[in-house]
């Protein structure tokens, strides 16, 4: 089966230093597409908040080892006037935008698993909301009359959990936490009604637990020998690598018929099954079908770990 053709299509993953970010941003430029990807960790200007060793230089230089088309940009999403200079330079060098990725956050430093809103820290509480939600209201605010300059257009707001995993308040993650994905699901709802008119289609997209750079390092264990973690966590087992996801995210954005999928949320495991595709080892991993029928009770209760 012969992968998704973006050829011509240019596309925004904002919030892709790390993890499905950069996963994704590689898969679309793989499929074809001129990828714009941001994030602040950098090179020359050194780390975020976040401290984590990865920088979106390197995301730029895994896009050029695709051999696709790309460019990587130091952009901070919460400043309004670094997006507008972002998207500005799109609109320049290409006058479009086809797809927009927010995946932006960054705020699990902040979280603190299994306290109560009364516990928890207010003031980190409150950046992670301002991490999770306000940067992607900032970003789409900005993007969007670019995007739907042509019908077809497609945001992807990335999200943790189904909407049937979400329904209830998933008390282990905790209020702030727990807000923000619903958040972003209601941006995907609200996003969808109004760029239906236009043509234009918003989509939530969920990883399963995602081997992302500090889950590895959580478990000791690099990509090659991630298995090895299975003696301490059987359930690691259904884990997928981000490369899952971010071809989950490109065979999305190359539908024609994406307006299906418009104001829902899926998962990769979901979008697998959909539309053929699977993670680098051959696998097909649907992490939250296997949550609810098997496992619920005992995973524990940071399995995100992927921005």
């Amino acid at each position: 089966m012969s992968g998704p053709d973006l050829t011509g299509k240019v596309a925004l993953v904002a919030g892709a230093t790390r993890g499905a970010g950069r996963a994704i941003a590689v898969e679309l430029a793989r499929a074809g597409a001129t990828v714009y990807a941001t994030g602040r960790s950098s090179r020359e200007a050194g780390r975020s908040e976040i401290d984590r060793p990865e920088t979106i230089e390197e995301t730029g230089d895994l896009i050029a080892a695709t051999g696709g088309d790309g460019v990587a940009l130091r952009v901070d999403h919460l400043d309004p006037d670094q997006v507008r200079a972002l998207i500005a330079r799109i609109d320049t060098e290409h006058g479009r935008l086809d797809v927009l990725v927010n995946d932006i956050f960054g705020g699990d430093r902040y979280a603190q698993f299994g306290t109560k809103l009364w516990e928890h820290d207010l003031e980190g509480g409150l950046r992670m909301l301002r991490m999770g939600i306000d940067t992607h209201a900032i970003t789409s605010h900005v993007a969007l009359p670019l995007l739907i300059r042509r019908p077809g257009g497609m945001v992807v707001e990335m999200t943790d959990g189904t909407a049937e995993y979400n329904v209830a308040y998933r008390h282990q993650v905790g209020f702030y936490y727990d807000l923000i994905k619903a958040a972003v699901q209601r941006m995907t709802t609200a996003q969808a009604h109004e760029l239906a008119p236009l043509g234009g289609a918003a989509v939530a997209v969920t990883p399963g637990w995602l081997r992302s750079e500090t889950m590895l390092e959580i478990f000791g264990v690099a990509e090659d020998n991630w298995r090895d973690a299975l003696d301490r966590e059987p359930h690691f087992a259904i884990s997928e690598s981000p490369t899952f996801v971010g071809r989950a995210v490109a065979a999305l954005a190359a539908d024609p018929d994406v307006m299906g999928f418009s104001g829902t949320v899926v998962s990769s495991g979901q979008l697998a099954e959909r539309y053929g595709f699977t993670d680098v080892d051959g696998s097909r991993p649907d992490c939250w079908r296997y949550l609810v029928e098997v496992a619920d009770r005992d995973l524990p209760a940071n399995t995100e770990g992927y921005r």
